[in-house]
């Protein structure tokens, strides 16, 4: 699996799937634009990259202004002349806002999560597609969850926007097969990124999680990036609108123990 003479963009790219992503395109002789809320990440992000041989440049991106997604689009087309490889990676959640049932969801909270889980995805997808058109060739693919495909209790607006990322997958993947552009997304169950080390921090919730998981352990963002990275590959070349789960069986039972 190699990426030579490839570009890619990478939301989200600072931590978790994300860098893992963008660090296994450039080891594989990609090109890539690493693009994350925090500059100062973003760059230690494209400096490990460099420092290893490979190819990145950084910038400061925040997926709910479209001018960050265009400039961070533009950046890979003026720095390394193309795009074929969009990952809409970045996700949220609003600070000091805990989980809650749906009757108890603050409209800003819905809001929150539509503009960066999905609205975010629209406009990401949107800049590429018009470098991607002319090119006649690209992947995109978005990170989506299990979380789009059941239910969770006290997390709907997250759900809500995971499942329209899978369908929105499906759309684009359809709309544009014929321009020689490719749509997927990837659906991980629990994986150790730093929000979910927040998540787990509390009591027995690790234990938890692992125990509803089949191979009893969380996933690792690499494993995650490598289903990312293979749907962004020629060797995915006639895979176009899937959602793949990873989730280490998470999502294989009913969980009821009789």
């Amino acid at each position: 699996m190699r990426f030579d003479g490839k570009v890619g963009l990478v939301t989200g790219a600072a931590s978790g799937i994300g860098r893992a992503t963008a660090i296994g395109f450039a080891q594989r002789g990609g090109s890539v634009i690493v693009a994350d809320y925090s500059g100062t990440r973003a760059r230690a992000v494209a400096q490990e990259i460099t420092a290893s041989g490979g190819r990145a440049e950084a910038i400061k991106a925040d997926v709910t202004a479209a001018a960050d997604l265009q400039a961070a689009v533009d950046l890979a087309c003026s720095r390394f002349g193309r795009l074929d490889f969009l990952h809409n990676n970045a996700y949220s959640y609003p600070k000091g806002i805990a989980g809650s049932a749906l009757g108890e969801t603050a409209d800003e909270t819905w809001q929150h999560h539509l503009n960066v889980g999905i609205t975010a995805v629209m406009r990401g997808t949107r800049a590429a597609l018009a470098v991607m058109v002319k090119q006649r060739s690209g992947a995109i693919v978005n990170t989506a969850s299990i979380s789009g495909v059941l239910a969770d209790y006290h997390n709907a607006p997250y759900n809500a926007v995971k499942a329209a990322v899978i369908n929105f997958t499906r759309v684009v993947a359809l709309e544009y097969a014929r321009d020689g552009i490719r749509c997927n997304c990837v659906c991980p169950g629990v994986t150790e990124t730093p929000p979910i080390r927040v998540m787990l921090g509390r009591p027995n919730a690790r234990q938890a999680a692992e125990e509803a998981i089949p191979m009893r352990r969380l996933g690792r963002p690499e494993e995650i990036a490598n289903v990312v990275l293979f749907l962004a590959s020629d060797l995915a070349s006639f895979v176009t609108g899937a959602a793949v789960v990873a989730d280490g069986g998470q999502t294989l039972h009913t969980r009821n123990f009789f």
